[in-house]
């Protein structure tokens, strides 16, 4: 078989823009330095989905010793027609040093200085996003000093 014929593409299923709320530094683990971020709301918007972000999500985050961060979120989505989605992303994020200094300074930093991915889940509701369920996704982020942008594709 060809391989180019099950070669898989991405679809863009929706952008997020993310409000966060002040880091909580919890401290050195014998996994690297855990930290908290929780999300304070926001939108997302696609061609076939768009809501908000729920507030009271969290990005719960490890530093590595080799810097670097494993983020893990937790949060929800609300579409505009009231359904709840969960949202499980976990991914990755590293950079050259210098830039990744001047991230964790707050500073603006151009998303393509720096790498950062993560394979989100979605746990939806019987109904008209159970799609979400059923195939496999990608992220692509953006960080700010106080927000957050995300691109979630599908994996077709």
């Amino acid at each position: 078989m060809n391989a180019e014929a099950v070669k898989p593409e991405l679809e863009l299923v929706f952008e997020a823009e993310g409000q966060l709320e002040p880091m909580i530094t919890i401290g050195q683990t014998p996994d690297g330095l855990r930290r908290a971020v929780p999300i304070g709301g926001g939108t997302f918007q696609g061609p076939d989905i768009r809501g908000e972000l729920v507030p009271g999500g969290c990005d719960w985050q490890v530093v590595r010793a080799d810097g670097v961060t494993i983020p893990e979120a937790f949060y929800l989505l609300r579409t505009d027609d009231g359904v709840f989605i969960q949202v499980h992303n976990r991914g990755l994020r590293h950079g050259p040093p210098e830039v990744m200094a001047r991230l964790a300074a707050g500073e603006v930093v151009d998303p393509a200085s720096y790498y950062f991915r993560a394979a989100p889940t979605f746990s939806a509701p019987a109904g008209r996003y159970d799609w979400l369920n059923r195939s496999l996704f990608v992220c692509v982020g953006a960080r700010y000093p106080a927000s957050i942008r995300l691109w979630f594709y599908r994996v077709t």
